[in-house]
């Protein structure tokens, strides 16, 4: 199956100028608050989701639209913010050769008047895709979806989409030993079995059932992940985007959770994820094994305020790391502290 392996954005969104390479298996990106780590994962899953089902009609552009929902509509707000105002670029690359671009001109707001070039083409391979987004979706799934398709609300797309993922059937046939001990290991995780009755998902263990309102967000994520596994939308070939993976998790929960996410790219799941936490971005150093495919993308504003990338395929070759100059410093100051500050 094809994967995505680069992405060029000019002057889109908080982006100068980026042309970016892309790891088959993980993708970990990290950077400060307002570096552009949603918006590089959100164009991504845009590209992949023209590629199935009714967002096929729907194309580029328009998913786009959908996926960012600017101010009134206008596809000209996604341009970065500059004197001149120039068109902005995207194109998105896939190791089969073909190619996706758009290009916004900076004098037509209009989502029609956005160019597209190499849809056709780029169509033509389904990459089944999920984007699970920071905000849990599953406890407010009844009746959103109704209201979603009869009237403007202030949701982007992704919101939308991974509610119509979760409510898929399972799989018919029987489930493959590598996918049924995925299954397993989040089962442990989240101590049950997520069932859906209507458009209501419940927990469901020894002790009976729990409706999602009342479950933690965290272990709802993942019992969103476990739905995903099931009904066949995270199989090989298949692109997930996570952004903030660890939001409202414990810690102790974290190892588990990279273990889940290498265990899907061991499946031939191509996996993008955002990131500000040092215990998440410690233990894919940790867990990595020989033959994982991580490229940890640092994202960070240079001296003339762009965002721009470093890219490593190691954790000691990040750089800036933030995350970990930051629990550095933590450290050095406890340090001191407990050493009545002897320490400078």
């Amino acid at each position: 199956m094809s994967k995505i392996n680069h992405i060029k954005l000019e002057n889109f969104t908080a982006f100068a100028k980026l042309d970016q390479a892309l790891s088959p298996g993980v993708n970990v990106v990290i950077g400060a608050n307002g570096t552009g780590k949603t918006h590089l994962l959100k164009v991504l899953y845009a590209a992949t989701a023209i590629t199935t089902g009714e967002d096929q009609e729907k194309g580029f552009a328009r998913k786009l639209l959908g996926v960012f929902n600017p101010y009134q509509a206008r596809m000209t707000r996604l341009i970065r913010r500059q004197q001149g105002l120039p068109a902005a670029e995207i194109t998105v690359t896939r190791d089969d050769g073909a190619k996706l671009k758009a290009v916004i001109d900076n004098q037509k707001a209009d989502v029609k008047d956005v160019r597209v070039t190499g849809e056709t083409k780029w169509q033509g391979a389904g990459l089944e895709s999920a984007y699970i987004p920071v905000k849990e979706m599953l406890a407010h799934a009844p009746g959103f979806l109704a209201t979603a398709s009869k009237r403007e609300i202030a949701f982007e797309d992704v919101y939308v989409d991974i509610i119509k993922k979760a409510f898929l059937p399972t799989l018919k046939g029987p489930i493959a030993a590598n996918r049924q001990q995925l299954l397993t290991t989040i089962q442990k995780a989240i101590e049950g079995k997520v069932v859906a009755k209507g458009e209501y998902f419940f927990l469901r263990n020894s002790q009976g059932e729990l409706e999602f309102t009342l479950l933690a967000e965290g272990m709802r994520k993942l019992a969103l992940v476990w739905l995903l596994i099931q009904n066949g939308t995270l199989l090989s070939g298949s692109v997930l985007f996570w952004d903030e993976p660890e939001a409202n998790l414990n810690p102790s929960l974290m190892g588990e959770v990279v273990e889940i996410i290498l265990a899907l790219h061991r499946l031939g799941v191509q996996v993008f994820l955002t990131t500000h936490n040092y215990v998440l971005l410690k233990e894919f150093d940790l867990r990595q094994r020989k033959g994982d495919a991580i490229r940890y993308i640092s994202l960070y504003r240079d001296e003339q305020k762009a965002v721009v990338a470093n890219a490593s395929d190691s954790y000691t070759g990040i750089d800036p790391n933030a995350i970990a100059g930051t629990f550095s410093d933590l450290y050095d100051r406890e340090l001191k502290r407990s050493l009545g500050g002897l320490v400078e």
